[in-house]
């Protein structure tokens, strides 16, 4: 099965990179007008995504495929609706009004994306537990 380590690392490091840039051209603007978009960006996007790809490497050897994608999928369209919307609303290109249901969308697919890795997480333990009980169970009939 392929793992999200690495989709997960490719992201990261691309959010990193774009929120780095946005910081740089606000320090060189003098325009400090888009420090929410800059600071979603590097932390749900660059730290979130990094925290994933290290769960994925370390705790999720084999989660299920469909649920991986899923909570993948969620993560990654939310975090960038999010932050276009943000872009735009701190832009002054759109209004709160019209934005306001993009960035609510794209807030629940984020958290929905956050409780999924959750539920991974939470399987991924029952089953090394499961194992490890019975490997216990095998030592001491042994």
């Amino acid at each position: 099965m392929k793992s999200f380590d690495r989709p997960y690392l490719i992201w990261a490091l691309s959010y990193a990179a774009a929120g780095m840039g946005l910081g740089i051209f606000m320090a060189m603007s003098g325009n400090h007008g888009q420090f929410i978009t800059h600071t979603h960006i590097m932390l749900v996007g660059f730290v979130t995504s990094l925290i994933y790809a290290v769960i994925h490497r370390l705790w999720l050897p084999s989660p299920s495929r469909a649920l991986a994608t899923v909570q993948f999928i969620l993560h990654q369209a939310g975090g960038l609706a999010m932050f276009g919307g943000l872009l735009l609303l701190f832009g002054h290109a759109a209004s709160e009004e019209q934005l306001g249901p993009v960035l609510g969308a794209a807030s629940i697919a984020v958290i929905l994306g956050v409780l999924l890795m959750l539920v991974m997480v939470l399987r991924s333990g029952a089953q090394a537990h499961g194992v490890d009980a019975a490997a216990g169970r095998n030592a001491a009939t042994s």
